[in-house]
């Protein structure tokens, strides 16, 4: 199953090295990454995706529990939360293909963000799954390059990840 785990960290030289040097030894993979200062200058918050049934997921996050640099994490996917990804992407398009390009954007709720005569650069935001449904409406072969952010997310109402 995939989890998000987010992690308050301190923002330090070395401090994501430790993290992603702990997934290395112990054979874990990391689907995803994204990492940022918060509001406080000292603490970055650090939100990974990965498989794993719940022993293998309670394993990463004790180990994660034992780095001096981690000061708190949580994982999402336990309780309600919002998450989003990020997507550039370039379509190929020409004559009809334009309005047809348009309107998916449209449909899909994104924005070009530049334009020249045969491609469009396009920005997207939702979840993995809506990045790949706009990815896969695309006529074939008309997806010249995508660029995505990974996942970031927080949980809903009230409740925070601070100290």
């Amino acid at each position: 199953m995939r989890h998000i785990i987010s992690v308050l960290m301190e923002n330090e030289p070395g401090a994501l090295s430790r993290v992603v040097g702990l997934f290395s030894q112990r054979n874990y993979n990391i689907d995803s990454l994204t990492v940022a200062p918060t509001d406080e200058s000292s603490l970055s918050r650090l939100t990974l995706t990965t498989e794993g049934d719940d022993a293998k997921i309670e394993q990463i996050t004790k180990h994660l529990n034992k780095l001096v640099d981690v000061v708190k994490l949580v994982d999402l996917t336990d309780g309600a939360h919002i998450e989003r990804e990020l997507m550039l992407v370039k379509v190929k398009a020409s004559g009809s293909q334009r309005e047809e390009v348009q309107r998916l954007v449209e449909i899909f709720r994104g924005q070009i963000v530049d334009l020249t005569a045969n491609v469009f650069s396009i920005q997207l935001v939702g979840t993995g799954d809506k990045l790949d449904a706009f990815v896969s409406a695309q006529a074939e072969g008309a997806v010249i390059e995508v660029a995505r952010t990974g996942v970031t997310g927080v949980s809903r109402g009230e409740k925070v990840l601070n100290l």
